[in-house]
């Protein structure tokens, strides 16, 4: 028999910095790093919520293959949409510049 072994939960901010020497990957980061890191966060509310990627369709009004292209940096997010984000997970938006 072939054992799968456990893998080992990265940080992802220590996963980021590690991919981020690279000079042409950061590049493309800086151009949509923004994004993907909005999306990691709402993957990681979903999942902290338990809640299934089409539960959160429903409660913002879109599809579940929708969610899953947010999630996954795939698709552009809107004020609107992360405003329904924000509240389908009971949070506040804000958005800042810094």
């Amino acid at each position: 028999m072939n054992k799968k072994r456990p893998r080992k939960l990265t940080n992802f901010e220590v996963y980021r910095d590690n991919l981020l020497k690279d000079p042409e990957l950061k590049k493309y980061y800086d151009e949509v790093g923004k994004q993907l890191e909005v999306a990691y966060q709402i993957l990681q509310l979903r999942k902290k919520q338990g809640m299934s990627q089409s539960e959160l369709a429903k409660k913002i009004g879109t599809t579940q293959s929708n969610v899953a292209r947010l999630e996954s940096g795939q698709q552009n997010f809107t004020t609107e949409t992360l405003q329904k984000i924000a509240k389908a997970f009971r949070l506040e938006l804000r958005v800042e510049f810094v």
